[in-house]
């Protein structure tokens, strides 16, 4: 028997919100490459002779360089390994799952993507804040919060971004101050609300409320750190009253 790749979305944090198909994968695996943000708790469930593998990236501290990431991925599936690559949230969405999907492609690996759910959808939902609503939004809009290094800072179409009624930004609490100011630059009102979710859909969530021209300063006052999810859009005047999960702290 040849081996086979499992790219996995292992959710964005709460180990509950793991799908069936995940769990079957995760069971059946000889090995699992893991990152930075899967919760240990979902480790649990790989047979005990399974081999895990970190490959965590955080600031100063990588376990694993994407092309390592490749290769190991590649070379046990050589090895009639079933290898699980299992990612936080959704595998597509800035996960890098495409890259190796197409290195593995390139290489005559058999693979399979195993969608997660994406926490710019699970940690408004756990603040209670729905991401559309049709007294407040008609779309919805996903954003990394920094591009590629090649690329330089200002790497998104601002224009078209203000025109979207709410805004999930992945990844952007460095540098949200640049794009606080970018969207109110571009039409966004200063006054549009914000929510940064930190940690969500795990016991560690907290969530602050603000407005986009201030809302860096809340950021810093409150020493929000990653991962943090942020909102922007008249949704997040929800808030208040949907929230239904116990959090560490809410700040309104």
């Amino acid at each position: 028997m040849s081996g086979f790749v499992y790219i996995v979305g292992a959710g964005p944090g709460d180990p509950k919100l793991l799908t069936i198909r995940a769990l079957e994968c995760l069971q059946l695996a000889d090995v699992i490459l893991y990152d930075r943000l899967v919760n240990p708790l979902i480790l649990q469930h790989a047979k005990k002779e399974a081999q895990l593998i970190y490959c965590g990236k955080e600031p100063g501290k990588h376990g694993l360089i994407q092309q390592e990431i490749n290769e190991a991925l590649v070379n046990h599936a050589k090895n009639k390994k079933l290898v699980v690559r299992l990612k936080g949230g959704d595998p597509f969405v800035f996960g890098r799952g495409a890259e190796e999907a197409l290195f593995l492609k390139e290489h005559d690996v058999s693979f399979e993507i195993v969608p997660g759910i994406s926490a710019g959808i699970a940690a408004p939902a756990y603040a209670g804040i729905p991401v559309t609503h049709r007294d407040f939004s008609n779309s919805f809009a996903i954003v990394t919060g920094h591009g590629r290094e090649d690329k330089g800072q200002d790497f998104l179409r601002w224009d078209a971004l203000v025109q979207i009624d709410t805004i999930a930004f992945y990844m952007s609490v460095g540098n949200i101050e640049f794009i606080a100011q970018k969207l109110i630059t571009h039409g966004k009102a200063a006054h549009t609300p914000v929510a940064v979710i930190e940690w969500g859909t795990t016991e560690r969530q907290r969530t602050i409320t603000g407005q986009l021209a201030t809302i860096s300063e809340q950021i810093v006052a409150e020493q929000i750190k990653n991962p943090a999810m942020i909102l922007v859009g008249d949704v997040v005047q929800l808030h208040d009253q949907i929230a239904w999960f116990k959090e560490k702290l809410t700040i309104s």
